[in-house]
């Protein structure tokens, strides 16, 4: 007995005496279609010589099947299981990779860029402004160590017979000597050295100061802050200016740093120091760069939440998205698997306007053409 498969043409020889009563189920080995086999009805057997005749070039292959009593198409009770390949990463992994993953990465790396060239613009800038301010107290205390030394010296000239030590009670030098520089400094009058070598302050804003031994402040300042002191405070000599940081000690004991120049009054024995708090100068700026750094600690924590709210939104959205996309291709998938063993009649729910909808109509049109090719194969038959 010839049995021929309805989808590829491919003839099988079988003997009927092992097709039971009931029909045989067998399984195309060149396309893996599934044939129902029905058991041939009793007739008296008929002789054929060995050899058939030769076949019209026209007519296919398929017309050589032996002749069998046409019957409604069987369908198999069970679908054969299709071997599937080794899968790789999956669509919707690939989805969440390209669409979520990176866009987010590349988003969370802008706006930590975004947030450190703030925060480096705004340290630069609030730096640079300290500094400079910091240069303009460093230069308005030294031009008042100036303008307070030349004014020393035309009072000196002006009263020749004057001796350093009527300098306390003469109430219009001591206006003249002493100046308030800034918010707390102030400005005093030192000699340089004598013969014995002793540094001498002559107008100051505390009377107990005045003509003691300058290096005897050591005990009540501290060790440690007059020697800041006394390296600014001695390198004013021989007519030449000296400037520089010293550290002072406050009434509770705490340390703050000061600002001392020291500038000579020409043609006199006798310098001004002016001293004060540069932060003074600076506090200002230093407000403006704690309220640039408020702010940016503000944007930064506003372009997380920004980023933070982005990646749940994109997330979700990829999420649906992507499981939509992925249950269609399934449904498909499945189609394509059921047609594939021979399910003519799988029926295609996925009703779409996009490239998937496209895929599904094709793959109906392709199970339509191939149930009208099996249909005009039977009836060749």
């Amino acid at each position: 007995m010839i049995v021929i498969c309805e989808e590829c043409g491919k003839k099988y020889q079988i003997d009927p005496s092992k097709i039971k009563a009931a029909g045989m189920t067998a399984k195309c080995k060149a396309c893996g279609s599934v044939m129902h086999i029905s058991k041939p009805e009793s007739r008296p057997v008929e002789k054929r010589p060995p050899v058939r005749p030769a076949e019209p070039p026209s007519p296919p292959p398929r017309a050589e099947a032996a002749p069998e009593p046409p019957r409604k198409e069987a369908k198999p009770k069970e679908a054969v299981a299709v071997p599937k390949k080794k899968k790789g990463m999956g669509l919707r992994p690939k989805i969440f990779l390209l669409f979520f993953f990176i866009p987010i990465a590349l988003m969370i790396g802008a706006g930590f860029f975004y947030w450190w060239a703030l925060q480096d613009l705004s340290s630069l800038i609030t730096k640079k402004s300290t500094d400079v301010v910091e240069q303009l107290g460093q230069q308005i205390i030294a031009e008042k160590a100036r303008s307070v030394a030349e004014q020393v010296r035309l009072y000196l000239l002006s009263h020749p017979n004057l001796r350093r030590q009527d300098f306390a009670t003469d109430q219009e030098f001591q206006k003249i000597a002493v100046q308030k520089v800034g918010l707390t400094g102030y400005t005093a009058l030192h000699a340089v050295p004598d013969d014995s070598g002793i540094w001498r302050n002559w107008a100051h804003v505390n009377p107990k100061i005045i003509g003691i031994d300058m290096s005897s402040l050591n005990k009540p300042m501290g060790q440690k802050a007059f020697d800041s002191f006394w390296k600014v405070f001695s390198a004013g000599k021989d007519g030449k200016e000296s400037r520089g940081y010293y550290t002072w000690q406050e009434k509770d004991g705490s340390l703050s740093q000061k600002y001392m120049v020291c500038a000579p009054a020409k043609g006199t024995p006798y310098y001004v120091a002016a001293t004060t708090y540069l932060e003074e100068f600076t506090r200002p700026v230093k407000d403006v760069e704690n309220r640039a750094n408020e702010m940016t600690r503000q944007t930064r924590n506003t372009v997380f939440m920004i980023v933070g709210a982005t990646l749940l939104l994109v997330g979700i959205i990829v999420l649906l998205y992507g499981q939509k996309l992925t249950s269609r291709i399934r449904s498909l998938t499945n189609v394509a698997e059921r047609i594939s063993v021979g399910e003519m009649d799988a029926e295609i729910k996925v009703k779409s306007r996009d490239e998937i909808g496209d895929l599904a109509d094709s793959i109906s049109r392709m199970q339509e053409s191939i149930r009208l090719s099996i249909e005009r194969l039977r009836r060749r038959r």
